[in-house]
């Protein structure tokens, strides 16, 4: 069984601390956007990168449309993994649809995490006029991205990739992105980011008694800044960190800020 979860998600596990720090990835890129922070922090601790099915080197035959259909699947592959790598009381920092996953994982079983941190995190993507909730997009917004993608996904790629990443003077963190949105087969990469932008955990935060960290960069065009607001006021026991950066992958484009924000997570 372990040797088939950790094909399964391409596990990779760094450093020998007494504390383990797991690293999960947004949509779109794979374990190697953590890898300025694994430098810094393999020395001192245990940690754990993974690929969620249907990224990076993790094994494709697992994938499928039926399995994947909601966050909760990636949420019991979270638990997977923590169960047989005996795992408990970690810090996790989950990028972009890794904070939900590692949410709703905790929720089943929080005994695995001792502290949650979310960077660039969102319930929800969709505005809903009804409550006055500001995602950041409208449905039509969405389906027009769901209509590119599956015409010409290449394209939507070369695209999608610069406003993703932000800092456009700075063009190759777009290339890096788009290498590996573009490495993403793009029948799964169509279905995923449909899971994703139409996902709504909102109901879920409120549950949540793990101590969360809330790390919010500027300019994020998948995630606004007023989403940041929203989380911290609706999870209890959660801090807003907002961050000296740009656009959605911080951890790429200021990998500095984020690994001394982090840095300090920890200690506190």
């Amino acid at each position: 069984m372990l040797a088939s979860i950790v094909k399964r998600n391409n596990v990779v596990t760094l450093g020998h601390g007494e504390q383990t720090l797991i690293f999960a990835h947004g949509f779109g890129s794979d374990q190697t956007a953590w890898r300025h922070q694994v430098e810094a922090f393999a020395s001192s601790y245990r940690v754990v990168l993974f690929d969620h099915v249907g990224a990076g080197k993790s094994d494709m035959s697992a994938y499928s449309p039926r399995r994947y259909s909601s966050l909760y699947s990636y949420a019991e592959d979270l638990l997977d993994l923590c169960a047989e790598l005996k795992l408990s009381q970690t810090i996790f920092v989950g990028h972009s649809v890794s904070g939900m996953v590692s949410l709703l994982a905790a929720l089943v079983d929080p005994s695995r995490f001792q502290k949650l941190i979310f960077l660039g995190a969102s319930p929800r993507y969709v505005n809903d006029p009804e409550t006055q909730y500001i995602g950041g997009f409208e449905q039509s917004d969405l389906d027009a991205l769901y209509d590119a993608m599956s015409s010409n996904y290449y394209a939507w790629v070369s695209g999608f990739a610069p406003l993703a990443m932000g800092n456009p003077d700075r063009p190759e963190l777009a290339n890096e992105f788009a290498k590996t949105l573009s490495a993403i087969r793009p029948d799964i990469a169509q279905a995923v980011a449909r899971v994703i932008f139409q996902s709504d955990h909102r109901a879920e935060l409120p549950k949540l008694k793990i101590p969360t960290v809330i790390l919010q960069s500027n300019n994020d065009i998948a995630v606004p800044t007023v989403v940041g607001d929203y989380l911290a006021q609706h999870l209890p026991n959660s801090t807003l960190v907002r961050i000296d950066a740009q656009g959605h992958f911080p951890h790429i484009s200021a990998p500095h800020v984020v690994t001394q924000t982090i840095s300090e997570c920890l200690a506190a």
